[in-house]
């Protein structure tokens, strides 16, 4: 995984791989709400990080997952090894092995507390107004 440096910085993504903060700024620039990474390397999971955020609507979260696949897409070459949950939109996964992004819509967010769930991990959420984001 690439770690390309960060434009800016004091910029909170700075620690993290470069497709990682390549994902958070694509899901920003499709205003997507409470955007969150979870460092889960010393939390003993399957997967390095997790990218998670929310949108609005259905509608949304497709255009927040679609322009994460294509910022991946051109910038590093690469595309999710897996997708679920395409086709419903509460919640899109894609998994890219070493980082897996999540986006839901805010209820469907709460119910499944994904943050919750992995509390041990290190944690950055990233306001909706970043400007390191743009």
């Amino acid at each position: 995984m690439s770690t390309r440096p960060s434009t800016h910085a004091n910029e909170p993504l700075a620690p993290f791989p470069g497709e990682v903060q390549e994902a958070v700024r694509a899901a920003a620039s499709k205003k997507a709400l409470n955007i969150a990474v979870l460092d889960l390397r010393q939390a003993g999971a399957f997967t390095d990080f997790f990218v998670i955020c929310s949108g609005q609507n259905a509608r949304q979260v497709k255009a927040i997952v679609d322009a994460i696949d294509e910022g991946l897409k051109h910038a590093y070459q690469r595309r999710p090894s897996h997708v679920e949950g395409y086709g419903d939109s509460d919640w899109i996964l894609l998994d890219y092995f070493e980082f897996i992004i999540h986006v839901f819509t805010p209820e469907t967010r709460e119910f499944y507390g994904l943050e919750r769930l992995w509390g041990r991990a290190e944690r950055v959420e990233l306001p909706d107004d970043d400007p390191t984001l743009h």
